[in-house]
């Protein structure tokens, strides 16, 4: 059986566009291009967004817009969601957004569906504009989304209709593992926010999958925080800014993206071993490159993971920049 390493096996990049604070959107959009276009260079495999609303600290809440966006400043990258939160949308018109996108850029979207809301419950009814359509009903919405890329459906999507857009679904849970299992379709775990959960998840995947049309064997991307420096300390000093931002969803007091910070009074206990935690769980790897690479590689070797998806959640654009140009010569 072959050894799963860096050198087999490929990385990618998951990107919320974060709003710094002192900066705006079109600063973040600026950031993520220039990020996706050095990656894009470096070999990384893709670059995925994700779906977030009525969160000050993230940009990409038009998810489908800024794909496009990023697909037309890069060359070769494969651009994504991760994910698009289905419940939120109308699945025919996801079925022609990325038909359209598809169509821009031929052979380098993929649709990545989660069935989260991405938001919380006031933000869903604004988006939806009724509660009716619940988790539960995620099987029907891919299928439903399905039928217009086959043709089927009951109307059809143009552009979308005949196009082959690989379907991958994401879950923090057994749920869409189960899905993913049954469907024959390619899964993303997100165990950069769900790391306890990770191997029970993939395990049910492998043990239940059903070979399809899409996919003959099982397909696993596993997501990691990780954030590499010259020193540990400093390492350990940009991980305080998703620190800050984890404690402020926590406290029901979102903001923009914190600058890092030497040490923070207002952390109560239970917040501080909360964040010891997280430093310590293979859920946010941080370090020197070397240690990064160390426990990296352990990571892929308990998992057995087919892609990893890498979120880099740092303040200054170019510590962001530095800490993917030292996984990309982990790859080397």
């Amino acid at each position: 059986m072959t050894v799963k390493s860096f050198q087999n096996i490929p990385l990618s990049v998951l990107d919320l566009s974060p709003i710094n604070e002192g900066s705006t959107p079109t600063e973040s959009f600026k950031n993520s291009v220039d990020l996706a276009q050095h990656v894009d260079r470096w070999g990384f495999n893709r670059y995925w967004l994700a779906e977030h609303h009525n969160m000050p600290g993230i940009g990409s809440s038009a998810t489908s817009v800024l794909i496009g966006h990023i697909a037309g400043a890069t060359e070769r990258i494969r651009v994504g969601s991760g994910g698009i939160m289905l419940p939120n949308h109308a699945a025919l018109v996801i079925a022609e957004q990325f038909g359209t996108l598809e169509s821009l850029y031929p052979g380098r979207i993929d649709l990545g569906l989660g069935r989260a809301p991405g938001s919380d419950h006031a933000t869903a009814y604004a988006l939806r504009r009724t509660l009716n359509t619940s988790a539960e009903q995620f099987p029907e919405m891919v299928q439903e989304l399905e039928s217009y890329f086959a043709g089927t459906g009951f109307v059809h999507a143009h552009p979308g209709e005949g196009l082959d857009i690989p379907i991958w679904l994401l879950g923090s849970s057994d749920f869409s593992a189960r899905l993913a299992a049954r469907t024959g379709k390619r899964f993303s775990f997100a165990s950069h926010f769900s790391n306890q959960n990770t191997m029970p998840a993939i395990r049910i995947y492998r043990d239940l999958f059903e070979p399809s049309g899409e996919l003959d064997k099982p397909y696993v991307m596993l997501g990691v925080n990780v954030i590499a420096a010259e020193t540990a300390e400093k390492a350990r000093w940009l991980a305080t800014s998703q620190q800050q931002q984890m404690f402020g969803l926590i406290r029901g007091k979102p903001g923009k993206f914190q600058p890092p910070i030497d040490e923070n009074t207002d952390w109560n206990e239970d917040e501080r071993f909360a964040f010891e935690q997280s430093l310590s769980s293979n859920s946010f790897i941080i370090g020197t490159p070397d240690q990064v690479k160390e426990q990296l590689t352990q990571f892929i070797e308990e998992t057995k993971a087919d892609e990893i998806i890498i979120n880099s959640p740092i303040y200054h654009h170019e510590d962001r920049i530095e800490s993917y140009k030292y996984l990309a010569e982990m790859m080397q």
